[in-house]
């Protein structure tokens, strides 16, 4: 085990796929780009960074030379099947936020509802909303209608944008810039389907993940549970603790993670030490190619306020 010392102080990578697709547009296949200045493009750390272009290098979307970073012809094809218009806005008739920005998603009206999966999307990516419009037959109208956005509104949309019959257009909008480009873009990919990248578990997990590579597991779980917190950790590495929604510990590991993933097994007992001393879990491996290469639990802590379980456990499998 890595002691963990070595690890403390070291923050997650903070990113999401409006920083990967970001990082596409600032891409070509002609003109390399450096890192530092791709970092300062995305706004993100160099850790963060470096974290992305290895993910779409596995892919194959770029290479990565002396004189920089570079598409390859399917990271080109990728980046074009992805694309979409941005501009700054200003629209405060439509929106509630301080800053406005508009994304064109091309041809894709016929994946939009209403709109509330976009505002939504847009919502937890940190945007305070989105409005989602579509143009049809030559007007702008809002989706499940036929009912047109103001000729003001659509003039200034279409200052920005040469809009084609059955073009989307969002509107994010935020307390900051860049929040409100994040909220437009995360909701356009929402549109096309998110960034559908083709990855099996090995390309995701092995015995050395860390825990921001396990995160998304540990937040799906802890969701599925009610919110109880959720712990996770590969063979390897130091893992994840996650309560009430958050990290709260980047570089953890605990002793039934640890017995679990030496024994192969699910086990389920009052843990004796750490964090959760005296309360019950459970915890399961991960297997890859037969062989434990992580594993994940669930803290039971509505057992010491005496409330029915969420996760089913026999007294007797305590020790």
């Amino acid at each position: 085990m890595i002691p963990r010392s070595n690890k403390l102080g070291g923050p997650l990578p903070k990113f999401s796929d409006y920083h990967l697709w970001k990082t596409l547009e600032s891409l070509n296949d002609k003109a390399p780009i450096g890192r530092k200045k791709l970092s300062t493009l995305l706004n993100i750390g160099e850790g963060s960074t470096r974290t992305i272009l290895s993910m779409l290098q596995e892919q194959g979307m770029i290479t990565i030379g002396k004189s920089g970073i570079t598409l390859t012809t399917k990271g080109n094809d990728f980046k074009k099947s992805v694309h979409m218009d941005v501009a700054d806005v200003s629209i405060s008739d439509l929106t509630i936020g301080d800053r406005d920005c508009a994304v064109r998603v091309p041809k894709m009206a016929r994946n939009v509802s209403y709109g509330c999966e976009e505002r939504d999307a847009a919502i937890k990516s940190g945007a305070t909303g989105a409005t989602t419009l579509i143009y049809t037959n030559g007007k702008l109208i809002f989706p499940g209608s036929d009912y047109p956005v103001d000729t003001t509104v659509e003039t200034q949309i279409k200052s920005v944008f040469n809009l084609k019959n059955e073009d989307v257009v969002i509107i994010g909008t935020g307390p900051t810039k860049e929040s409100a480009e994040i909220g437009a873009v995360i909701a356009g990919l929402t549109i096309l389907g998110g960034l559908q990248f083709n990855r099996e578990l090995k390309d995701i997990l092995s015995s050395r993940s860390t825990g921001n590579e396990l995160i998304s597991l540990a937040f799906a779980i802890h969701d599925l549970v009610g919110g109880l917190p959720v712990c996770a950790k590969s063979r390897d590495n130091l893992g994840i603790r996650i309560e009430n929604g958050a990290v709260i510990d980047n570089a953890y590991t605990g002793p039934v993670l640890e017995e679990v993933i030496n024994a192969g097994t699910t086990i389920r007992k009052v843990t004796t030490s750490g964090p959760y001393k005296g309360i019950r879990v459970i915890v399961t491996p991960i297997e890859l190619d037969n062989r434990i290469i992580a594993a994940i639990g669930v803290v039971d802590i509505r057992s010491m306020a005496g409330v029915n379980n969420l996760i089913r456990l026999r007294s007797d499998e305590y020790e």
